[in-house]
């Protein structure tokens, strides 16, 4: 196979080690084993450029590769390959061997990176990523308040498009202050819902006791701290997007759908720099838009259908 990159190195990444194997012309092939912790990195790095390596590959196992790409990437091509388009042959399998695979299929250009955007759109991934996680825990709480209503016959839900609206707070922090009479919860009520005050009389009649105060009073605290962390996280958000790409960001909001935190996280996805994709096609691609392909003797298989004979 002809030979694309004249020095290169492949690194097999683990917790707690670092396998590296260099080779190119000029130079005798060579395995060495570094640690994780940072000075073993950086003296991983001074190895390769003492050896004027130019490119290196690594496998992108978990989140181990991270430190590694952090030393590494404004020295080197750092070329981060998916584990599934390396395997070796079976019965194969090293730390060293490994290393010396990755390194073989680097030079002949047989390695394809994924895509690796730049730090400060990582950063921003990080952010609403995290963001859209902690959406994800309040949805959670809210969904066991209501869970605990049920369990105490009281059924706000069957009434109300909305238990966490207007009148079903007000509602809920009257039951766990435990001051009013169903009477007085249902005046609470607001806008259309004045309409079903009788319907809303019969739902607040239940069982409602101490344990279920407390389990949803611990749930509404709980997403009190975490809408403010949220804030937070707007904030920060909003201050690199404004300090970097306001333009990226009120175009993507021009496209029917989009809004804010949906192009906030688009910015912190793809980034601002469409040439890491060649084509429309190839983003869709990448996003996981695209259906793949998998045909055997003139026969298209759906993924996850039996392909047996049997079938």
């Amino acid at each position: 196979m002809d030979i694309v990159v004249e020095r290169g190195a492949g690194l097999d990444v683990h917790k707690e080690s670092v396998v590296g194997c260099i080779d190119g012309s000029g130079i005798k092939k060579e395995v060495q084993t570094f640690g994780t912790m940072t000075n073993e990195l950086i003296r991983l790095k001074g190895w390769l450029k003492d050896n004027k390596i130019t490119h290196v590959a690594m496998e992108s196992t978990g989140v181990y590769w991270k430190p590694v790409f952090n030393v590494l990437e404004e020295d080197f091509e750092v070329i981060l390959v998916n584990a599934r388009h390396i395997k070796n042959v079976p019965g194969r399998k090293t730390d060293v061997l490994d290393s010396e695979w990755l390194c073989k299929l680097l030079r002949c250009g047989l390695v394809r990176g994924s895509f690796i955007p730049m730090r400060e759109i990582r950063e921003m991934r990080d952010l609403t990523r995290y963001r859209g996680k902690l959406v994800n825990v309040i949805d959670a709480e809210k969904n066991r308040v209501q869970k605990v209503l049920e369990d105490a016959n009281i059924k706000i839900s069957s009434v109300a498009t909305d238990t966490f609206g207007v009148s079903g707070s007000a509602i809920i922090d009257a039951l766990i202050k435990g001051e009013k009479t169903i009477e007085e919860m249902t005046a609470l009520v607001k806008g259309r819902l004045c309409k079903k005050k009788k319907e809303m009389q019969e739902a607040l009649v239940g069982y409602f006791r101490e344990h279920h105060k407390f389990m949803i009073k611990a749930s509404l605290e709980h997403i009190k701290q975490v809408e403010k962390i949220i804030a937070e996280l707007d904030v920060r958000i909003d201050t690199i997007i404004e300090e970097k790409y306001a333009e990226e960001y009120k175009l993507l909001q021009t496209v029917p759908g989009i809004k804010e935190h949906g192009a906030a996280t688009i910015l912190a996805e793809i980034g601002n720099d469409m040439n890491q994709f060649p084509s429309e096609e190839h983003l869709s691609s990448w996003a996981g838009l695209s259906p793949g392909n998998n045909e055997s003797a003139g026969k298209k298989k759906v993924e996850g259908q039996p392909t047996g004979t049997n079938a």
